[in-house]
């Protein structure tokens, strides 16, 4: 995986998910495959729910508990752009966000995807402070377990 800051507002990470664009776009856009996958286990975040109405103008919604924080977090925005099996394009509109623009495309690459997420965030600012947070720290094990659910035949969705 590798992560890099393209620009003053730009941050850009790129991975290759052993599996093909179809199967990746799916894990990524049906609730119950992005569910098993999402949260990195070692985080001990719990998804309480997950909601996506994957089409332009459609919306997510998704709520973590944290077992050090007293209430529930809270992320959701709107799907600006919805490329089967190709693009996703979304906003991020959480209240304590920086409102970056999320664009995710899955290239076909020999039978696995190259998985490039791009964000561009509104003002260096916002982005310098999403860093310093920590909420820019996008983690190798979430695609791990994105290529173990698309690798596990009982769990995947159909490889045909």
């Amino acid at each position: 995986m590798s992560v890099q800051r393209k620009s003053e507002r730009e941050l850009v990470v790129t991975r290759t998910i052993d599996a093909p664009p179809r199967l990746v776009f799916r894990a990524w856009t049906e609730a119950e495959l992005f569910r098993r996958w999402w949260v990195p286990k070692s985080f001990g975040l719990a998804l309480l729910s997950c909601e996506l109405d994957v089409r332009a103008g459609g919306t997510y919604r998704l709520v973590f508990r944290n077992p050090a924080g007293p209430e529930p977090m809270a992320f959701h925005g709107r799907y600006l752009e919805v490329t089967p099996p190709s693009r996703l394009v979304w906003t991020n509109e959480e209240a304590s966000g920086n409102g970056q623009v999320t664009t995710v495309t899955f290239e076909e690459r020999a039978g696995q995807t190259l998985l490039v997420v791009h964000e561009l965030y509104p003002s260096k600012q916002a982005l310098d402070d999403d860093i310093a947070a920590g909420s820019t720290n996008w983690n190798d094990e979430t695609f791990d377990q994105l290529d173990e659910l698309l690798a596990a035949p009982h769990a995947s969705p159909a490889r045909s």
